[in-house]
């Protein structure tokens, strides 16, 4: 019978091993203490209702969100630390108040805050097999991180991120209105996102709809090819800011309303559509996320991947039990 134990026993650790997740097995054969002290309120949607969650479990969920799980581990290590990095700035005493959910310290919507998966929600993301290959090889990068933070001038920063830059970040005061000093434009030479171009053509009626002019009213002088015109460029070349029409816009204002995946875009009148090309996919503020994959697929540890989308940060370990 002890026979058969160890048998059973030693054919469920070789099948962990076959899944990919490694990181099991080191629990079972070498326990280590986890940080679980700290809670995080945060607002579901779905339910209309604030959960508590350990600040670990919290990382987990949104790296599993935010991230493809495919990535290198290094890249995932990057974003437990920006995700836990964002979650205690909101946790601190001081810190970020949230007018939108009273009690609670942020909520699982990307455009409020982080998206955020239970570990149900990554089952019917990934399915079963996978669930476990891909959740354990993120838990791994969450506990070997354990605790750390993003800091500048010893207190958290607010570390944006985004999918895809196409070559090179942008500084924060191009793309909304403030200038923060560790949000400077980089260059991101081994973004890895598959397809990194895209184009789409949108009517003009959209636009006015979407936008609120009247392109019918622009000067025929003027000409179809002048119904936008970039009237600023950033650092990097992308549109600042553009007259549509009669009427003076952001580049991140037109791309919200039209739908586009980037601000870096440029387009082309075709008869009464215009044709948008975007390069990349976001804001394209503080770490690129395809770009942290190439980062770490280059040799770079998740330390040096953080300090080099966020300009002169360090990297700090969190006193448990955060102080509210």
């Amino acid at each position: 019978m002890r026979v058969r134990k160890i048998f059973i026993i030693t054919l469920i650790l070789v099948l962990l091993l076959a899944l990919g997740v490694p990181w099991v097995v080191q629990k079972i054969l070498q326990p280590q203490v986890r940080q679980e002290g700290t809670i995080v309120r945060l607002y579901r949607h779905e339910t209309d209702k604030v959960e508590l969650v350990s600040l670990e479990d919290y990382v987990t969920g949104v790296v599993a969100a935010e991230m493809p799980a495919e990535f290198p581990a290094e890249a995932l290590k990057a974003q437990a630390v920006a995700a836990r990095t964002y979650v205690v700035k909101r946790m601190v005493a001081g810190g970020v108040v949230n007018n939108c959910h009273p009690g609670a310290d942020t909520c699982d919507d990307p455009s409020h805050a982080q998206a955020w998966l239970s570990r149900e929600e990554m089952k019917k993301r990934w399915g079963t097999v996978n669930y476990y290959r891909y959740y354990y090889k993120i838990r791994m990068a969450v506990d070997d991180t354990a605790g750390e933070i993003i800091t500048y001038n010893g207190q958290p920063i607010d570390p944006v991120f985004h999918a895809s830059c196409g070559g090179k970040t942008e500084n924060s005061e191009d793309v909304w209105k403030f200038k923060v000093p560790y949000l400077r434009s980089v260059a991101c030479p081994y973004d890895a996102d598959p397809e990194p171009v895209r184009q789409v053509a949108v009517s003009l009626s959209r636009v006015e709809k979407a936008l609120g002019v009247d392109l019918q009213a622009v000067p025929a002088s003027t000409g179809r090819g002048k119904i936008l015109q970039v009237l600023e460029s950033t650092s990097t070349g992308r549109p600042k800011t553009l007259l549509v029409g009669d009427r003076r816009m952001s580049a991140s204002e037109i791309r919200q309303k039209l739908g586009l995946r980037s601000t870096n875009f440029t387009w082309q009148m075709t008869g009464d559509k215009i044709t948008f090309k975007t390069v990349g996919y976001g804001h394209g503020v503080g770490m690129c996320q395809y770009g942290a994959r190439g980062l770490a697929e280059y040799g770079y540890d998740y330390r040096r991947i953080l300090k080099h989308y966020y300009t002169g940060v360090q990297i700090h370990q969190t006193v448990p039990g955060v102080e509210r």
